[in-house]
């Protein structure tokens, strides 16, 4: 990628692939650029740098966002621009990694906002029965799909601290899209009780527990395996009431997060853009293509900044809303940057740059959890909502 002399992160060139955690702490931040990064995330992003394969060698992946997890603070803790800034970050460096970041981070907020926090101690529902600890991989599996359905029985078992059953419950069904069920070694699950679903902790490699090899025949994405996981009666201990997991703001949170890394990885596409754009060869047309991508990022920016600022002040109305706000612009802006990318580089980098090509096929199917127009209308619809109230 191209260099340039924004303040916001690119895509270190060969020689700085060396940089020592005390130059890296250096960088500006990406979300809110001209500020300088935190010490736990400039020595996160340094470690990235030294992972030869980050993104590709899903273990050693695994392992660096497992490391990341123990410092990296939760949206809505007063430092949610530092934790979109990392998410962003990771995407610039590479879309896969992020891909596997954001649900480790996802989970360990969730656990916190349940009132769990293993660093402290803190295990009000008893997570560490599962084998639980510091060293835990985490996914977060829950989606929904048709012919599939999960749901989460009670027998009998040992009374805990949160008035919950913790070896009493099992899981039993078929789960859609659980992304690396093969490589984490636990995920956080919605299973319905009833009718209503709740949310679960779950060890993956227990023999109740069987993921599926696919099908996967992704090109974007490609190591990022998002394939249903069967559950035959596997322990679980609940995390929240009955209803939480979808009612807390967090889950708004979570979207968000999602957005930051989309953010990230258009970013990563514009820098092309404008290393085309600043050649002696680059007509008024490379202009047109980099003005676009850069104005489409930078609303997209500020919505992020925007968000976070809200998020943190605690004045946030309808977390929903807001959410969907900044999730449809994002997801816009990095619709435009790829088309940009498209019409100003045309056929050749996504045939001879495998680097680039690899991005850009990651990006359009990690944008794919928004649901376009269906997210739209479900906007509209807080919009009027919200003129309501």
């Amino acid at each position: 990628m191209g260099r340039t002399t924004d303040p916001v992160l690119r895509d270190p060139s060969p020689d700085e692939q060396t940089l020592t955690a005390g130059d890296e702490r250096e960088r500006r931040s990406l979300i809110a650029p001209g500020l300088p990064r935190d010490r736990w995330c400039a020595e996160a992003l340094a470690e990235a740098v030294s992972i030869p394969d980050l993104g590709r060698d899903i273990p050693a992946t695994i392992d660096w966002c497992v490391r990341v997890g123990r410092e990296a603070p939760a949206a809505g803790d007063g430092r949610t621009t530092e934790l979109w800034d990392l998410l962003a970050a990771t995407a610039a460096r590479d879309v896969a990694a992020a891909r596997v970041l954001e649900p480790h981070l996802d989970a360990l907020s969730i656990l916190r906002q349940a009132g769990t926090d293993l660093a402290s101690g803190a295990d009000p529902w008893r997570v560490r029965d599962i084998g639980v600890d510091e060293s835990s991989s985490w996914g977060v599996f829950a989606a929904e799909g048709s012919g599939m359905r999960v749901d989460a029985a009670e027998g009998s078992g040992m009374r805990v601290d949160a008035g919950e059953t913790s070896s009493g419950w099992r899981l039993t069904g078929t789960k859609p899209w659980c992304s690396l069920a093969a490589h984490l070694s636990h995920a956080l699950v919605t299973a319905f009780v009833g009718e209503e679903r709740r949310l679960f902790a779950v060890a993956l490699r227990e023999p109740e527990v069987h993921p599926h090899e696919g099908p996967w025949v992704a090109r974007g994405l490609p190591d990022i395996v998002s394939a249903p996981v069967d559950f035959d009666g596997a322990r679980a201990v609940p995390v929240g009431a009955a209803g939480w997991y979808l009612s807390r703001p967090g889950f708004a949170w979570g979207g968000m997060s999602v957005a930051a890394c989309w953010w990230g990885g258009a970013r990563g596409i514009a820098d092309a853009v404008r290393a085309a754009a600043s050649s002696e060869r680059a007509d008024q047309i490379a202009l047109v293509h980099l003005g676009r991508a850069d104005a489409a990022l930078w609303g997209a920016r500020a919505a992020l900044r925007e968000a976070a600022a809200l998020i943190d002040g605690g004045s946030v109305p309808d977390p929903r809303l807001l959410a969907e706000r900044v999730r449809t612009t994002v997801v816009g802006a990095a619709t435009t940057v790829l088309a940009e990318a498209d019409s100003a580089l045309g056929p050749g980098p996504l045939v001879s740059d495998a680097a680039y090509a690899r991005r850009v096929a990651d990006l359009h199917l990690y944008l794919r959890q928004h649901h376009g127009l269906r997210d739209a209308a479900r906007l509209g619809r807080l919009a009027i909502e919200g003129e309501r109230d």
